[in-house]
């Protein structure tokens, strides 16, 4: 027992982890998992490296859709006119002629490498060997790149690359969790594909017949009688209401789960022009918020609210003995009977006492419901489809109809666990469990529940430690660790620095990063190793040195903790992380804003300056001089729209 204890403590007190748990946390994962084996060049894989959010420079995009955003900044600023009753102007036209001379030239700047400082990083004696590869790799470049080097053709990349694919009979994909590129066989797909649509029994084969006439023809119909019984209003009418032109059928595709052994495939059906995803997101809208009110006690929506609930509970409850508990529903989102599915909805405006929900009659609500649940058509590989079975994942109402299912499926549960002094929370899919049961009972109580419901197939991980979401636990002899968990096929990814996305966006990367990982970490030494390997995987994805300890230092500002954290203050510094509220978002004031969006290139670093500036000089004194404009960005197409295409598994 002793020697037992010797090597827990030994484990959790190891700040320097060796290379194996390095690889097991994913240092050393692959950047890209190519399961077909096709034959990349070095070009074509360091671009796959880059990941499925990397956007490379593309002046010429940003220049084309200068006029398009120009004329409607324009037409924005003449309706603010016009409501004050007075006339735009000359103002108006020579503020977008300025404008528009202002962008030209910003577009036309050519891009130059510019020389990046090396900073010196202190770490943990295990990474120093790591960090002083990556920074003097960092400093070599900067040093040696004085003439600028011939700048990389992405777009020439990305056409090979395409066609490339498309000739080896391969699908791309990002990953379902550790979000970076897979490359398959076809064949793959397909075995996948037919494995899972046998096991579900969820879909209907229609062959070539495209549903999709009949389907606008039903929907509307369905839409007009309940107008002319007035079961709904003239504007919600026209509101949900849909035009043959507007529409289009949904269509199945899968990502791989690189984290599990297969790997298997996840089902997503694509429907944002489906008929009926404008009903299925105005009915979410409404029931969404009663769910979280009437689920509050016993979900969770991420990590941190686990932690919060687990700490508490520890101080009284945790024991040597204490088990830890994870499960997973079996393809929930297409194992929920349709019908039932939908009655669960009513048995929550039951339960919360609700006769209706924005001016809709609880009969209205079900009849639509219904209809979503039992219209889901698409397309997949030439063929077309009807879900019978589960909702569609990809349309909006199908996770509120999934989750009130689960809710009144787990009562029991829940009840049977608080009323034994355990914790019981859930997030969609996956259950987890602490109780001081020993482990034979609650593998049979595990059993004893599976029977609940023939649709609800549950999985259990029984231990003293577990992983739920993004969060480690472990029972060490009684006493609560928790630290940031990384799936064993975690690539150490964020978004690249070299990404042309606004400064803002990438700095906001560590700070957040930062403060998961004192909220997440239970001690001093499981921080120092956390926030090394964050540093670690930021530098590998070209961080520069200077602006992750810059934002490792406002995370402290922000929390106005005036001394770096150190053995002795982690934890009060930690709780007061905690305790401090998660600041709820400003809603803009629309009567005294206007929104303006540019396309974002790395030559318009200044233009959010240069563009007050004009504002100014214009409208400093004009009738909307009240108005302030929020100046945002859009983007051009990043690598994973450029390079995926979900719409055939032979494309």
């Amino acid at each position: 027992r002793t020697t037992s204890r010797g090597r827990r403590q030994q484990s959790r007190t190891n700040l320097h982890p060796d290379s194996d748990q390095i690889t097991g946390r994913g240092f050393l994962a692959p950047a890209i998992i190519n399961q077909a084996n096709i034959k990349l060049t070095e070009q074509e894989h360091q671009l796959l490296k880059l990941g499925p959010r990397f956007i490379f420079d593309d002046p010429k995009t940003a220049s084309r859709r200068r006029t398009t955003e120009l004329a409607t900044l324009k037409r924005k600023l003449e309706a603010r006119f016009f409501e004050k009753k007075v006339s735009p102007g000359r103002p108006v036209e020579q503020f977008i002629a300025e404008l528009d001379v202002l962008l030209q030239n910003l577009h036309n700047i050519p891009t130059t490498k510019k020389q990046i400082k090396s900073n010196k990083i202190q770490t943990n004696k295990s990474f120093d060997t790591l960090s002083s590869i990556i920074q003097s790799s960092q400093s070599s470049q900067s040093q040696t790149n004085i003439r600028p080097r011939k700048k990389k053709n992405y777009g020439r990349i990305v056409k090979r690359l395409k066609y490339k694919i498309h000739l080896a009979n391969t699908v791309l994909r990002k990953t379902d969790k550790s979000k970076v590129f897979h490359l398959g066989t076809v064949d793959h797909y397909q075995k996948k594909s037919e494995e899972y649509m046998e096991k579900t029994k969820a879909y209907q084969c229609l062959g070539v017949a495209d549903p999709l006439p009949d389907l606008i023809q039903r929907t509307n119909k369905y839409l007009l009688d309940l107008r002319l019984a007035k079961w709904i209003t003239q504007k919600q009418y026209e509101q949900l209401s849909i035009k043959p032109n507007e529409v289009e059928l949904a269509h199945l595709y899968y990502l791989p789960k690189a984290h599990k052994p297969g790997p298997p495939l996840r089902p997503i059906i694509s429907g944002l022009k489906h008929p009926t995803i404008k009903i299925s997101k105005f009915l979410d809208d409404l029931l969404r918020p009663l769910f979280d009110q009437m689920a509050l006690n016993s979900t969770v929506t991420s990590g941190f609210d686990l932690v919060k609930q687990l700490r508490q509970w520890s101080r009284n409850h945790l024991k040597q003995e204490t088990l830890f508990c994870t499960i997973d529903v079996t393809d929930l989102y297409t194992m929920v009977p349709q019908i039932e599915g939908v009655l669960s909805l009513k048995k929550m405006l039951d339960q919360l006492k609700l006769k209706q929900v924005g001016g809709l009659k609880v009969e209205t609500i079900i009849r639509l419901s219904r209809l979503v649940m039992t219209n889901n058509y698409f397309s997949y590989n030439g063929q077309f489809y009807h879900q019978v079975r589960g909702g569609a994942m990809g349309s909006p109402l199908t996770l509120t109809i999934s989750n009130c299912y689960m809710y009144f499926f787990e009562r029991q549960i829940v009840n049977q666990i608080r009323n034994s002094g355990g914790l019981y929370f859930r997030y969609i899919d996956d259950i987890f469990i602490t109780i001081n049961w020993p482990v034979r009972h609650l593998l049979k109580e595990v059993d004893r529940w599976n029977k609940f419901d023939e649709n609800i197939n549950l999985s259990a991980n029984i231990g003293s430690t577990v992983n739920f979401l993004d969060l480690n636990m472990e029972n060490q002899d009684g006493q609560l660790f928790t630290t940031v968990y990384q799936k064993p096929s975690y690539e150490p990814y964020y978004l690249p620095f070299n990404s042309i996305h606004p400064l803002h966006m990438k700095k906001n990367i560590p700070f957040a990063m930062l403060i998961r990982a004192i909220r997440y970490c239970s001690t001093f030494q499981l921080f120092l190793n956390e926030r090394e390997k964050l540093r670690m995987a930021l530098l590998l994805n070209k961080y520069p040195n200077k602006i992750i300890d810059k934002q490792f230092n406002n995370v402290l500002s922000k929390f106005e903790i005036n001394e770096p954290l150190t053995s002795m203050n982690y934890n009060k510094s930690r709780q007061k992380i905690i305790d401090s509220p998660i600041k709820e978002k400003l809603l803009a004031n629309y009567e005294k804003s206007i929104f303006v969006h540019f396309t974002y290139c790395s030559s318009m670093k200044t233009f959010p300056i240069k563009f007050h500036i004009l504002w100014e000089k214009y409208f400093d004194k004009s009738p909307i001089n009240e108005v302030t404009p929020i100046l945002g960005t859009r983007n051009v197409d990043n690598l994973q729209r450029r390079l995926i295409y979900t719409r055939s598994m032979t494309s």
